[in-house]
């Protein structure tokens, strides 16, 4: 975890993500990325060196249906409020849609849930696992898909909702984020598109990627995150 805090202290330095007086509403789904972000912002604020609110929030899709028993313990022990938003995401998504490519449009109604749950909570920001291989392979998938150039900020204002999105994670690599989650309560996914999406494809090209041409991956780091090498375009 420690690794982690390193680099999560050098995001929100970096990239101003915190400041005094923050309420923030940490987005977690109950898998290893938001469990791991969750600890570290409530251990960061240990630190004193900012003076933040945080309130765990997750958007149930399943209607009630899944347990949560294990993050709410989790919760207690790191001593933050969870609040649970029960929605028919799944439902309205793969079952009356019956989506061919349902990753955006439930991205999107998850996200719309989570701006809703920060107006009612008083929260300022809203804060997102997404972090340094996220940031790659959203920049591939806009390439490939979308013919065009751009990914993940580490920080953007969502004027509709009046909101502020920040990615503490941004600089993380996820090796760190595997070691820190051990023995953490993480939710197996149920997502009927787990397994079959195009950010799954995009991973696994990514991988062999650097496998075919080792240090390939560092190099594209510093051309996306470096602002002299590379103009990132805000995508939300």
């Amino acid at each position: 975890m420690q690794k982690v805090l390193s680099t999560l202290r050098k995001s929100v330095e970096k990239y101003e993500l915190i400041e005094n007086g923050d309420r923030i509403a940490v987005g977690v789904s109950g898998g290893k990325d938001s469990l791991v972000m969750l600890k570290a912002l409530a251990d960061f604020k240990k630190f004193g060196l900012y003076d933040y609110d945080i309130v765990a929030v997750n958007i149930d899709i399943y209607s009630g249906e899944e347990s949560y028993d294990g993050l709410k313990r989790f919760c207690d022990e790191l001593g933050v409020e969870l609040v649970i938003e029960k929605t028919d995401i799944k439902k309205i998504v793969f079952d009356i849609r019956k989506e061919k490519n349902p990753c955006s449009l439930c991205a999107k109604m998850r996200r719309g849930a989570l701006n809703t749950a920060c107006n009612r909570l008083g929260c300022n920001k809203l804060a997102l696992a997404h972090h340094k291989q996220d940031v790659i392979t959203t920049f591939f998938m806009s390439l490939l898909y979308e013919g065009r150039l751009s990914t993940m900020l580490p920080k953007a204002f969502m004027s509709k909702a009046g909101v502020t999105l920040i990615r503490p994670l941004y600089l993380t690599e996820e090796s760190k984020i595997i070691n820190a989650s051990k023995n953490m309560p993480i939710l197996k996914s149920k997502c009927p598109a787990n397994d079959n999406s195009k950010r799954r494809e995009i991973s696994n090209f990514i991988r062999k990627l650097e496998h075919d041409f080792p240090d390939s991956k560092k190099r594209i780091e510093h051309a996306i995150l470096d602002p002299e090498s590379y103009n990132l375009l805000d995508k939300i």
